[in-house]
């Protein structure tokens, strides 16, 4: 059966010229069913309204939404125990659902021109990345210029507001020019408070850019697409990067994901343009911001004592103070790649940071030996030595 509306269009139509299998695809019906209302065959339906529909109050549902959170199971038990409204549990569900979609208002996303020179966009992801066989969970740091599509990554074991400074401070350097914005998601490492447009960016963090001539960003909250290109920057990771590579440690993993972010990926066109991000960059220079001669890098102070054999401790090794100290206590400037040990204004001496995974290790000056043989007070020697030793005396003590 058909509704009368149908039938009235398919003979209008029909008088028109039109035939009766474009009448058919264009009121979505059997070309057969067609034929048979044009020979005055076809069985006509009438559409009856309901009579045992529910109308539930809107108000009522409003009221209940606020009162009970949103949650349907507790709305629909007050409906029909407190006020005797016997409505079925998917139908409340179909009518809150009507509720939110009419409450909700999402912004559209606009689209902002690609302009040399104008941003930058920086994020960060964890990956399980296979390392000397062991599988361990990384966080991949990654910047990239939203005109040329350079891109810059790295991996930390950890991520925190002085390492976001070490990573874009290493990156920009690199470049040696700087975006006039970086755009980021609501990180409490850059905002101090509120969301977006709104966002107001950490005092530590607004001093840091200033030294580089950029302004950061937030995006809205629930726009990752506003910086579409750094998340795809991680997708690229997942699916190129990392597959078919092997990685020994840390340092060697980092070393081939710069190889591979600034001269491997650099150098491939893209797959839409066909342009090449290095040849992109060199167009879009003359409209970044050079960076300045001289930046101070960022670093971390810490204080330490100086033990009477003349070590201090800094994440879990120990390290030669020379003897020319005129207190105990010591500052500790932590950079990116190296440690300075500070007497006041004074530096006493520098170490390069160890490889990752170093601990209790005793680290002095390269061709340098103390006077003393003494270990640092605080060292902790561990079975594996006591082991050894004992296994060199005689195999009798282990049995």
């Amino acid at each position: 059966m058909i509704d009368r509306d149908r039938v009235s269009a398919v003979h209008t139509l029909y008088r028109q010229g039109v035939g009766s299998r474009a009448i058919a695809r264009q009121l979505r019906i059997d070309v057969k069913t067609v034929r048979a209302i044009l020979h005055g065959n076809g069985d006509v339906r009438e559409y009856k309204q309901r009579d045992d529909r529910i109308v539930a109050d809107e108000a009522l549902i409003d009221k209940l939404y606020s009162d009970c959170n949103g949650y349907v199971q507790r709305m629909h038990e007050l409906l029909t125990e407190e006020y005797g409204i016997d409505v079925g549990y998917s139908t409340l569900t179909r009518l809150v659902r009507k509720k939110m979609r009419a409450d909700e208002h999402r912004e559209r996303s606009c689209r902002v021109p690609d302009l040399p020179g104008e941003e930058m966009q920086h994020d960060t992801s964890e990956h399980k990345v296979r390392i000397n066989g062991v599988k361990q969970k990384l966080i991949s740091s990654g910047i990239y210029l939203r005109y040329s599509k350079m891109r810059y990554i790295r991996f930390y074991r950890r991520f925190n507001r002085f390492t976001m400074k070490c990573f874009i401070d290493e990156a920009l350097r690199h470049w040696g020019y700087c975006p006039r914005y970086c755009i980021i998601d609501n990180t409490s490492l850059a905002v101090l408070g509120g969301t977006g447009s709104a966002a107001i960016m950490n005092p530590e963090m607004s001093s840091f850019a200033d030294n580089y001539g950029f302004t950061w960003k937030a995006h809205a909250i629930g726009h990752a697409n506003r910086k579409a290109g750094t998340e795809r920057n991680f997708y690229t990771i997942e699916t190129n990067f990392l597959p078919g590579r092997t990685f020994t440690t840390l340092e060697d993993l980092n070393k081939q994901a710069v190889e591979w972010a600034t001269v491997r990926y650099a150098k491939r066109p893209l797959s839409k343009t066909k342009l090449i991000p290095c040849e992109l960059f060199e167009v879009e220079k003359y409209q970044l911001i050079k960076l300045p001669d001289f930046i101070t890098a960022p670093y971390m102070p810490y204080q330490r004592l100086v033990d009477q054999y003349g070590y201090c401790s800094f994440d879990g090794n120990y390290y030669w103070v020379p003897e020319n100290v005129t207190s105990r206590k010591v500052t500790l400037l932590e950079y990116a790649a190296h440690l300075r040990i500070m007497n006041g204004t004074h530096e006493l001496s520098r170490y390069d940071l160890p490889a990752d995974g170093t601990n209790n290790e005793i680290i002095v000056p390269p061709g340098h030996s103390p006077k003393n043989h003494f270990v640092p007070k605080n060292r902790k020697i561990g079975c594996d030595q006591e082991e050894q030793r004992l296994r060199a005396v005689d195999q009798v003590y282990l049995t």
